[in-house]
């Protein structure tokens, strides 16, 4: 009897040893999972696809493929310009985010809405997430054409002004490689679909991988 209880005690023992080194590992492994918001409108919500085609969900596949410990959160509004994201911010981006690709604007120069409003919302949002040690890739938007040249030449070189004065990565142009090809967008000729969704996530894949590190960096 006495040989059953030790032994009963021994397993007990073993038990709970294996259930405190899971524990561990699995904490270990939540703090080197790096969480990347991705803070957008439409382009980033994934307008007209399935949730598994979006830009996050793409991205964070290719990701993790790559041998990257990541989780990339989709806050992508629809129909959202700078100002509507800026009200949103802080909620938007929750506590615990690491780093946020940040992509917006194209609605608010759609709607031909002041350039200088543009900059000021992005460039308040980019102060907060500074002040709150978030790591950022901004990409760029280009304004339509036929708004002009004096407008579209003003609001396309927001994004990298900022991204200077921010210190924070910058992808030019978010639809590089997608913009007007019929093949890789939707009827609407405005969102990727999936296939412009694969394109987008591939050519701005390196850039995230400097956002990780950067990250990665500042753990070490």
């Amino acid at each position: 009897m006495h040989a059953l209880y030790g032994q009963m005690v021994r397993f007990a023992l073993l038990v709970n040893v294996v259930v405190a080194v899971m524990t561990v590992a699995a904490t270990v492994r939540a703090a080197e999972t790096v969480r990347i918001v991705a803070f957008g409108d439409s382009l980033t919500a994934g307008y007209g696809l399935k949730p598994d085609e979006s830009f996050p969900a793409r991205l964070e596949k290719s990701l993790k493929s790559r041998g990257h410990a990541v989780e990339v959160v989709n806050s992508g509004v629809s129909g959202d310009t700078t100002s509507a994201a800026r009200e949103r911010l802080d909620w938007a981006v929750p506590a615990g985010t690491h780093a946020v690709i940040l992509e917006l604007g194209a609605n608010d120069a759609l709607r031909g809405l002041p350039v200088e409003r543009a900059r000021t919302n992005l460039d308040a949002i980019l102060e907060g997430l500074r002040k709150r040690g978030v790591e950022v890739l901004l990409a760029g938007m280009r304004a339509p054409r036929n708004l002009g040249d004096t407008y579209a030449n003003a609001f396309d070189a927001i994004f990298s002004d900022l991204a200077s004065k921010h210190g924070v990565l910058h992808y030019p142009f978010f639809l590089a490689g997608v913009a007007l090809d019929p093949k890789l967008n939707l009827a609407d000729g405005l969102h990727p679909n999936a296939a412009g969704i694969e394109v987008i996530t591939q050519r701005i894949l390196p850039d995230v991988e400097k956002l990780i590190a950067r990250v990665r960096a500042k753990r070490s």
